[in-house]
Parts: structure tokens; sequence; C-alpha cells
């Protein structure tokens, strides 16, 4: 197979006659040759037409007409519940501030707990006289 140098992309009817050649009979290797496609992405359009029908088989991407997803902010919320004015009008250096301020904050925590589990583990090794393993047999 060639290698492309841009990705193809394939219509909804492209993909239902190569699956319903598929269904007819045809080999799929031959038919893949002659598409100039992998056999495997034949393979799934066949099982996406099985689970789907021709509707499963729509182009790559968003579809048209649908809005991109829209990423909340939870800023504000939290100012307003730590009565904090601004949103907009904060300046970057005050917002900065507080992403680092957090940032300290998770780290002594972090700090904290690693402390508490090294003391936890010190206290319950058992003693060693620092010569390897003991003897067997006394």
């Amino acid at each position: 197979m060639p290698r492309q140098t841009k990705a193809r992309v394939f219509s909804r009817e492209f993909k239902e006659a190569a699956v319903q050649r598929m269904i007819a009979g045809e080999n799929v290797r031959a038919l893949a040759t002659e598409l100039q496609l992998w056999p495997k992405l034949l393979y799934d359009w066949w099982n996406l037409y099985e689970r789907g029908g021709p509707e499963a088989l729509r182009a790559p991407g968003r579809p048209r007409g649908s809005r991109p997803r829209v990423v909340r902010d939870s800023q504000p919320r939290r100012r307003a519940a730590q009565g904090i004015a601004g949103g907009a009008a904060e300046a970057p250096d005050a917002q900065r501030v507080a992403e680092l301020e957090r940032k300290i904050g998770q780290q002594a925590l972090e700090l904290d707990f690693f402390a508490r589990a090294l003391r936890h583990i010190k206290a319950s090794a058992p003693p060693s006289d620092g010569r390897g393993a003991g003897a067997c047999s006394p």
C-alpha cells in the first residue's frame, strides 16, 4: 500500500458501496487493493454497517451544525464562595499568585502524608544488627 501524504476522507456513499461489494462476496484483499485501502479499514466499515446501518458510516469528525463543546470555568463560582470580587477585572498577577498558593498547599499536604508514612514504616520495621540475615538453626 503506497503511503499517502494527506489523510483521505471518504463519503458515506463510498463506504456503503465498498461494504455492499464485500457483502456480495467480493474478495476483500482484491477490493482493498483496487480502492487503495487497508483491508482492516474495510472490515471496520463492515462492522459499523452491521451495527448501525448506513447512518453509522458517517464521515470522521464533529457532525455539521454541531457546536463546539464549552468548557466551564469554575473560578467565578469559587471566587463568589470566597467573597473575592473580580472576574475579568482581576489582574493576571493576582491569578498567578492564587494558582501558586494552591500548588504550595497541595505540596504541603503531600509532604505531610509522606512524612507520616515514613514514620509509620520506621516504627514497624524490625530491629536489625546490621550483619544480614539471621541463622536458620541455633
